[in-house]
């Protein structure tokens, strides 16, 4: 149905409740699904008419729909079942024991047997869980409370809860203005028409006379171009009681071109709508725009067709509805993965700029970066993580020769200027800077911290009020709006103007350029109050619309792009933050909290898709984006001004806020906390001046080589060394530490020499044990315990996000979930390979089982395992079916994807847990909706089975990897290919690839991959281009059989075939530690070599510890020994401060320089 037959159904139901049909209103509801009239709802529960309550109901779900339908349906016949139950109308309680709840049976049949023991008891409050059962009346009260939150919980009431705003009577006046119309339009019109019926269109009848108007009457209508109103004839009489006649001014050109399809002066009249004006109507040729997918703003959770006995137990108890586990982050609600803990409210920095800052923004890549803009024309780069300002720059005039005539004006007059914006560019390698005069100025941002001029640009006749960059072409664009009530869009490269949009009535205070569906616009708003949309046509604006307060406001958008928001200050001081409705240019929800008289203009910032942040009344207030009340407010330790700026970086970890004393306060939560203390702790152990590297606090790894689906852990990995060490083999690590120390070592007398060289010795042996540990002395290891008769073989191994327990899959598809509690010998109750776990075995002793294929031999399966970010859910497949299963009861929640063809790679979505990117042994990607059972599309582009996925949120892409060898990388935007390359093996010049099973994971920067096959281990650029590779050769010659990034991203470690472990460093490849197979395995089953590890699997929080899943089908955990705390040198003998030492023969040999960019 249209949007247009939606509203009149609505106008419908607006006109039958007026004229009090009330059976008929309710029919129309139910019948249409497109209003669920709660309070309709709530009097025939608490009258207790079930049979109306769910054929109301049933106009919108069954209850097969998904869990929150099936919850709904429970309760209300859970309760008519009692109900009949206190009556002691013991028949009626069998008939709905068999009717209605016997339905759920199939889904728990011992909670079906409970329910049905009830008949057995005199009184059913004497089961326990139903011991406060009240009256009848208060249970339904109770009852209906619970059915509310679960309505609004709901998906599929999503939009039907709240009935459109618009005045009294909306139909009539529509029917009074099209008769209005229709009696301009006649050729005799007569003062007084007289309408008998709306079935035909209305004509005045022929006057009998000569031809002469009627004196005073009104004068032929002009039947040319409607160039203004008509002057009216006379007034219908009123259709009812309800409204006047309403009179209709006809239309201008210039009203209709705001919001028609394509508005023509020349044309009488102009083609009808296809629906009603939004915030973003359609440009020519493009009515797919408005009909674009609109977010659901429920809960995203993934609604399955079972239910487990915990969830469904929960309703035979009076509490809180069950929440739905799963969560996506581009559809926020109440059950979202993110809590009031994930705001950043502690106080961590406090930065001195030394003047009043009017504008921040973090850097979008490097997390930790701050660019700030002051009321003198100051900007500043900060490093947070250290304090440290890395970039400063007074304002100037670069070619003041170049400038118009009134900018020279304006300084002569006035030399003080002031930033009114400063902003990152999408990729952060430039910056952009808009003064309150004329100019805005774009530098490039150099790694290290250095400014290099750009462009300049003399933009707007007086301030620049607002800057955004986009990319209406190919090449980055840069927006600028002013004093002159104009908007202009510059090539931000050359300062080439590209477009000119006018049509304010007043200076425009703020843009925000966005897209949808590859149409680009930008709102614009203005201190007058007028929101205005344009598209890059230069064919005017085309929306009108008023922002609440009518003053100054910013919009912004979600991080997903999916809500649009605004923020507003009026001249008397009130403040307004509210969300829109696009498509259909109204307020969808208001925001409340705000002082009355706000002490300047409020601003105010987005989050992770779920908060919004604003300063008032010298404080933070938070909201959650569904809700309309404050969820938390921030002092931030007090000396904030009335109306504080504040700016997130982009995960949200940091929230940076001005102060009324010239300052910054950085505000962090648990893990931008955890983020700067690893830059402390690298710049403490030798890291250079400079800028962080590119980080990413919860970084989706994608679960890439069965490792963690999530990494908790920040990391801290120059991406921008100017030296690069080579990998170095291990029979040259002795001599090598032997001539940096040589290099270093002062001149010191003999007797201090002879003491310095025991030292030497010592700490020489010290770190050659570290390097090579070949005996069980040298390293913690832990072999965990397992019942199983017959083991077999661990082909993916992972810990949970919490790092308390560990999942292993075996090749018989069966599940191991081994976890550590908390007793006297590990009080934390964290992982650790000094006190072993307990493994975790259901009640019923059937462990978790993925399906299987009947005549598949487990040694030719590739199987497969993603684990939910909430540990609550891990999906698995081996060979057959992919299987849900909760983690808690260890049961089955649902199957999909029947083979053939076979899953063999399994990835979370990083923005949506409901889109399931599903590699195939058929050698394509189906990128699957399991909320919808549906398969969205189908990647093609591998000549063999996917063996490896990684999706990077940062450069917004898919990265696979098949068991041809061949990397192939997918935009998410529109899942089509961007680039694809074979790997090679460092050395070989043949055109032939290298063949087998290869596997990718990004680094925690989003930017770098990590690429591992049996003959290399390599990393990779966001081009496809290899940047350093090391293949197996000396101490470490057995084929590659895992690797897999350290959770702070500082390490690779590396599994070989000979059960060796080898520990890289991520930046260089070069090798720190060998771990033999003798220092974990007895010498009986090492020196057999037939079994090794098979996947490595990193700690999520803990960077030195791993575990290694093996042939044999036991899995090691292992870390190093307290008095070492990491694998490979220490710091002080490995800290980047000696000379390469280039007659090493490693440094000469091909296989370990860094490859040429194919």
């Amino acid at each position: 149905m249209s949007s247009l037959s939606r509203e009149l159904v609505f106008l419908i139901l607006q006109f039958l409740d007026e004229e009090k049909f009330k059976e008929t209103v309710h029919k129309l509801e139910q019948e249409s699904g497109f209003y669920f009239n709660m309070k309709h709802f709530e009097d025939l529960v608490q009258g207790g008419e079930w049979d109306e309550v769910e054929k109301y109901l049933g106009g919108f779900t069954k209850v097969e729909d998904n869990r929150y339908s099936m919850k709904i349906f429970f309760e209300i016949r859970k309760q008519k079942y009692l109900e009949a139950l206190d009556r002691h109308d013991r028949a009626k309680a069998v008939e709905i024991l068999v009717k209605d709840l016997k339905v759920f049976a199939s889904f728990n049949e011992e909670l079906f047997k409970e329910i049905t023991q009830l008949l057995t008891l005199e009184n059913f409050r004497q089961n326990e869980q139903l011991s406060k059962y009240g009256d009848t009346k208060s249970a339904r009260n109770i009852m209906l409370l619970e059915l509310k939150k679960l309505i609004e919980a709901n998906p599929l009431f999503r939009d039907k809860l709240n009935f459109p705003p618009f005045k009294a009577s909306r139909l009539r006046t529509l029917i009074n203005q099209s008769l209005n119309w229709q009696h301009q339009l006649c050729k005799n019109p007569r003062p007084n028409p007289d309408i008998k019926t709306l079935f035909t269109d209305h004509s005045c009848a022929a006057q009998p006379t000569n031809g002469a108007r009627p004196a005073g009457g009104p004068p032929p209508p002009n039947n040319g171009p409607l160039v203004g109103p008509i002057p009216k004839s006379g007034a219908f009489p009123p259709m009812g009681a309800h409204s006047p006649f309403q009179p209709v001014v006809s239309p201008s050109p210039s009203a209709i071109a705001g919001w028609m399809t394509n508005a023509n002066p020349a044309v009488p009249h102009g083609p009808v709508p296809q629906g009603p004006p939004g915030l973003v109507p359609p440009p020519p040729n493009t009515a797919a725009f408005l009909k674009h997918p609109r977010a659901q703003n429920g809960p995203p959770g993934m609604d399955y067709q079972t239910a487990d006995s915990e969830l469904l137990m929960k309703r035979m108890r009076v509490g809180q509805p069950d929440e739905v586990s799963f969560s996506g982050a581009s559809h926020p609600s109440s059950t979202s993965m993110y809590s009031q803990d994930d705001l950043p409210k502690n106080l961590v920095r406090t930065l001195t700029q030394g003047s009043n800052v009017m504008s921040l923004d973090f850097h979008p890549v490097q997390q930790t970066i701050l660019l700030v803009g002051t009321n003198v024309g100051d900007i500043g780069i900060w490093e947070v993580g250290s304090k440290e300002r890395i970039a400063h720059k007074t304002f100037k005039v670069w070619d003041i020769g170049s400038c118009s005539l009134p900018l020279q004006a304006a300084l002569m007059k006035d030399a003080t200027i002031s930033v009114n914006r400063c902003l990152w560019s999408p990729d952060g390698s430039i910056l952009g800077v808009a003064f309150s005069k004329h100019i805005v100025q774009i530098y490039a941002f150099i790694p290290n911290g250095e400014l290099r001029q750009q462009v300049e640009i003399d933009a707007h006749n007086g301030g620049v009020n607002d800057i955004a960059f986009s990319h209406p072409n190919k090449s980055l664009s840069i927006i600028t709006c002013g004093d002159d009530k104009v908007i202009k869009v510059w090539d931000a490269m050359k300062g080439h103007k590209q477009y000119t949009f006018e049509g304010h009535d007043a200076p425009v205070y703020s843009v925000c350029p966005h897209y949808k569906e590859s149409i680009q616009f930008i709102f614009s708003t203005a201190i007058d109050g007028k929101i205005k949309a344009w598209l890059y046509d230069c064919l005017g604006s085309r929306v009108d619309y008023d922002a609440p307060g009518h003053w100054c406001t910013t919009m912004a958008y979600s991080a997903d792009g999916t809500r649009l928001f605004s923020c507003g200050t009026s001249k008397e001081g009130e403040s307004h933050l509210v969300e829109w409705n696009e498509s259909e240019g109204a307020i969808k929800r208001t925001y409340a909290g705000f002082r009355k008289r706000s002490l300047g203009v409020v601003q105010f910032d987005t989050t992770r898709n779920r908060f919004l942040a604003a300063g008032d009344e010298f404080m933070l207030k938070f909201w959650d984006m569904d809700g309309t009340n404050i969820l938390t407010t921030s002092d931030a330790d007090g000396g904030l001004p009335a109306s504080p700026r504040l700016r997130f970086n982009k995960e949200g970890s940091l929230l940076a806020v001005t102060t009324s004393d010239n300052g910054i306060k950085i505000l962090a939560n648990a893990d931008g906390q955890r983020l700067l203390r690893m830059l402390e702790s690298r710049a403490f152990e030798g890291g250079s001046r400079g800028p962080p590297p590119q980080i990413n606090i919860k970084p989706t790894i994608g679960n890439a080589m069965g490792g963690p689906s999530n990494v908790s852990s920040p990391v801290a990995v120059s991406a921008d060394r100017e030296r690069i060490l080579p990998s170095v083999s291990m029979s040259n690590l002795a001599s090598m530490d032997r001539e940096r120390n040589q290099d270093v070592k002062p001149r010191i007398n003999p007797a201090a020499a002879a003491a310095a060289a025991a030292a030497e010795e010592s700490e020489k042996a010290k770190a050659w044990k570290m390097a090579d540990i070949s005996e069980s002395s040298n390293l913690k290891a832990l072999r965990l315990p397992d019942t199983a008769a017959t083991p077999s073989k661990v082909v993916r191994l992972l810990y949970t996000n919490s790092g308390v327990a560990l999942l292993a899959l075996g090749s018989n598809a069966v599940h191991k979930l081994w976890k550590w509690q908390r007793n006297e010998r590990n009080p934390s109750g964290k992982s650790t390979a000094t006190a072993p776990p307990q493994l975790w075995q259901p009640s019923n002793g059937i462990p978790m089982t993925n399906d299987t294929t009947d005549h598949s031999n487990p040694d030719d399966v590739t199987a497969c395992i993603a684990l939910s970010k909430n540990d609550s859910y891990v999906m698995s497949a081996s060979g057959g079916k992919v299987s849900l299963f909760n983690m808690m009861t260890f049961k089955v929640m649902t199957t999909f994807m029947s083979p053939p063809p076979a899953a063999t790679f399994l990835a979370f979505h990083p923005q949506d847990n409901n889109i399931i990117a599903i590699g195939m042994d058929d050698s394509t990607i189906q990128i699957y909706n399991v909320r919808v059972d549906e398969v969205k599309t189908k990647l093609k582009g591998h000549q063999k089975r996917i063996t490896g996925l990684a999706f990077s949120q940062s450069l917004n892409v898919l990265v696979s990897s098949g068991a041809d060898a061949q990397l192939c990388v997918w935009s998410i935007d529109g899942w089509e290919k961007k680039k694809a390359r074979f790997i090679q093996v460092p050395g070989n010049r043949g055109p032939t690839p290298p063949v087998g099973e290869t596997r990718v994971q990004f680094h925690n920067d989003q930017l770098h991959l990590l690429v591992v096959h049996e003959t290399q281990i390599s990393i990779f650029d966001s081009k496809l281009d290899c940047l350093r590779s090391w293949t197996p050769r000396e101490a470490l010659l057995a084929p590659i059989s895992s690797a897999i990034y350290s959770c702070d991203g500082l390490l690779v470690y590396t599994s070989f075939c000979d059960g060796a472990v080898g520990v890289f460093e991520a930046d260089s490849l070069r090798l720190r530690c060998r771990i033999g197979p003798s220092s974990y395995m007895p010498s009986s089953m090492s020196n057999a070599g037939n079994i090794f590890p098979m996947v490595v699997a990193a700690h999520p929080s803990e960077p030195n510890q791993i575990a290694l899943g093996m042939s044999d089908g036991s899995v090691h955990v292992m870390e190093p020994l307290e008095s070492d705390t990491k694998w490979g040198p220490s710091p002080a003998q490995d800290n980047g401060s000696h000379a390469p030492i280039a007659s090493s023969p490693s440094i000469t040999n091909p296989q370990s320089t860094e490859p040429s960019n194919r």
